[in-house]
């Protein structure tokens, strides 16, 4: 028997093993790759259709958030609101997540419903019309909200910083303009949803209560199909950034706050520094406890919060500090946020606090490992990033066995400050 006068023995997560669970891996009939994992005790499903559509692929400004928010806008048989009602009646959703490369479709539902739900869903992937009194509806209301947006400080900035980093005119550092959403028309987003959104570009995952049936659902809707490959848009792109690192602007004369955005270029995850990145930048502001938290927001009292992010895309990626401070203690805030980057290339982290960090990471890849939605997802970004479970265990190690000196070099290779922009807007 348990004897429960004794506390049961508390475990550091570092001292767990993780296995990413095996998924199921096929091809339908004509081609098109599915990857699938059955478990879970609910009779739900989810089912996600990954596209090469995001901005990289575009060839006007614009068309790839359009084609994403209308898609589910009207068939040549259903009209938007015949679709909307279709979902509602069934219970399910079905979200479009669009970014730099790649755009996401995926539909929610109870098991039972997929036989009627599939059909519905292909006809939006292959026959969207996108009406021109649903486009110009979307017009006015993105030009509306970019309106609204543009006299926030937090948004200027984070479209400034990101076009410094990559370049204006880079798809990873374009932003959105009055006059390009003014400009977009129907046949630029149909042009765009023919090239990108091409079944024979479309990796597909599916994950919850399902099993061959369940497959056999999908090989009959999406498989018998005759696939007609297109030629995706794609240009070579360089990162120049502009010779001055520091820029102010005063988007509000009278304004109290200031965003600050500090970043740099940084190798995709496929680079080997990425993962040992990902633990130096929960110290420096990663999560709650972390550095910048501890000093500029505790200590100081600047700000609410302040965060450290690493974005990974196909071509790049970047490493970002943003917040927002009273606009009288911006310059001290941006001070101690380099001040805590030379701290942690001059003296390594003490073990107690990078234990902590250990702990931290892989107590929420062990919540990323339950269920099989979960799972799913983890596998998805591998398999999309073109990479392998392989890739998944090298992060493990890395994770638990990395030490302060590792980390340390790390900081003197990548927090160099003359390598960092800096964008403040008022």
């Amino acid at each position: 028997m348990i004897d429960r006068s004794i506390a049961p023995k508390i475990h550091d997560a570092i001292e767990f093993d993780f296995k990413l669970p095996p998924i199921e891996k096929q091809q339908l009939s004509n081609g098109i790759p599915l990857y699938w994992l059955s478990g879970g005790v609910q009779e739900v499903a989810e089912i996600d259709w990954v596209f090469p559509a995001g901005m990289w692929y575009e060839q006007k400004p614009a068309v790839s958030n359009a084609v994403a928010a209308l898609l589910k806008n009207g068939t040549s048989k259903h009209t938007a609101q015949q679709i909307n009602e279709a979902l509602e009646f069934y219970g399910a959703a079905l979200k479009v997540n669009t970014g730099n490369d790649n755009c996401t479709v995926t539909l929610y539902t109870l098991t039972k419903h997929l036989p009627d739900l599939l059909p519905m869903v292909y006809e939006i992937l292959t026959d969207a019309v996108f009406p021109e009194d649903e486009l110009a509806i979307f017009k006015q209301n993105s030009i509306q909200r970019l309106m609204v947006n543009l006299r926030q400080p937090d948004f200027l900035a984070n479209q400034r910083i990101d076009a410094l980093l990559f370049g204006e005119f880079h798809p990873y550092g374009r932003f959105t303009k009055k006059e390009k959403i003014e400009a977009l028309t129907r046949e630029d987003l149909i042009a765009f949803y023919h090239a990108t959104y091409n079944l024979s570009h479309v990796k597909m995952f599916m994950a919850g209560s399902i099993g061959e049936k369940e497959v056999g659902y999908l090989e009959e809707i999406f498989g018998k199909q005759r696939l007609m490959k297109t030629d995706l848009h794609q240009e070579l792109f360089s990162a120049p950034g502009p010779s001055e690192k520091k820029h102010n602007v005063i988007n509000d004369a009278n304004g109290v706050q200031g965003a600050i955005r500090i970043g740099s270029l940084f190798p995709n995850r496929l680079h080997p520094d990425f993962a040992p990145m990902v633990v130096l930048n929960t110290i420096l502001g990663g999560y709650f406890g972390s550095r910048l938290m501890s000093n500029i927001r505790e200590d100081k009292g600047y700000t609410y919060g302040i965060h450290s992010s690493m974005a990974s895309y196909v071509e790049g990626g970047s490493l970002t500090i943003q917040t927002e401070v009273g606009r009288d203690v911006i310059e001290p805030a941006i001070k101690e946020i380099y001040h805590e980057m030379q701290l942690l290339c001059n003296e390594p982290a003490d073990e107690e606090e990078l234990l902590l960090v250990k702990n931290y990471l892989l107590g929420n890849l062990l919540g990323d490992l339950d269920g099989p939605f979960s799972i799913i997802q983890r596998w998805r970004t591998l398999i999309v990033n073109g990479m392998t479970e392989e890739h998944f265990n090298r992060n493990i190690q890395v994770y638990k066995k990395i030490t302060a000196k590792e980390l340390q070099d790390l900081a003197k290779k990548y927090y160099q400050l003359e390598n960092f922009y800096e964008v403040v807007v008022v």
